[in-house]
């Protein structure tokens, strides 16, 4: 006997409604880690790479320091990069966040820095000019113009780390990436599809939202471009 015209579960067809009904919970747990792993690894590695960026911008001797230890980590296959931290962190989500930073450090302190490098002097020494001291010409120039170059970054960041984060199912904290994996094991075509839909969705909403937030905050490059 065959199962009802209707039980996409039982043909195990790639596009079944049954299995978003039926798994919604799952599917609510899989992105709430997902989005809970992307967001606090890429807030971390930002709250990382805006002083280091800061540090090789004032001293031209720790630039290449920082570039090539950013740069070494990005290089490391994913897979390793979490066997190199599983002796420190186990197999927890923090194994996972702490992968996902490291990789997420060399795009944002590149694209930080290099809008730092880009504010013009005359810029600065206008602000010089009128009492600014190095902290308060940081905080209220530098880092506001350097803005544009830094979102770019950030964008590029989160959305690799949106990616990344299912890599984190070989030790069981993957998001999405748990049932992806789950569902290519037993070959189960509607959880692989909807989990690798749910991935893509997740990762163009957040370059959207970021870049809402970029025009937000920097309304002087669209003035420029008007």
């Amino acid at each position: 006997m065959t199962g009802p015209p209707d039980d996409c579960l039982a043909r195990n067809e790639w596009i079944c409604g049954e299995y978003l009904t039926t798994r919604r919970h799952i599917l609510l747990d899989a992105v709430v880690q997902h989005l809970e792993l992307t967001a606090v690894s890429v807030a971390v590695a930002l709250a990382i790479a805006v002083p280091l960026a800061v540090v090789a911008r004032r001293w031209s001797w720790a630039s290449g320091p920082v570039l090539v230890v950013t740069t070494v980590l990005y290089t490391i296959p994913s897979l390793a990069m979490f066997s190199l931290l599983l002796p420190v962190y186990g197999l927890s989500a923090t194994l996972v966040a702490a992968g996902l930073v490291l990789y997420s450090l060399t795009l944002l302190v590149r694209n930080i820095l290099a809008g730092l490098r880009a504010v013009p002097e005359e810029t600065r020494q206008a602000a010089r000019g009128m009492g600014y001291g190095p902290v308060r010409l940081l905080l209220t120039v530098e880092l506001p113009l350097a803005v544009p170059s830094a979102m770019a970054g950030l964008r590029i960041a989160t959305v690799s780390a949106v990616s990344l984060v299912t890599v984190g199912a070989i030790v069981g904290y993957g998001g999405l990436g748990n049932l992806i994996y789950a569902g290519m094991n037993t070959y189960f075509k509607a959880q692989v599809l909807t989990a690798s839909v749910l991935c893509v969705i997740i990762a163009v909403a957040a370059d959207l939202l970021l870049l809402l937030v970029q025009r937000l905050l920097t309304p002087w490059t669209r003035a420029t471009g008007s």
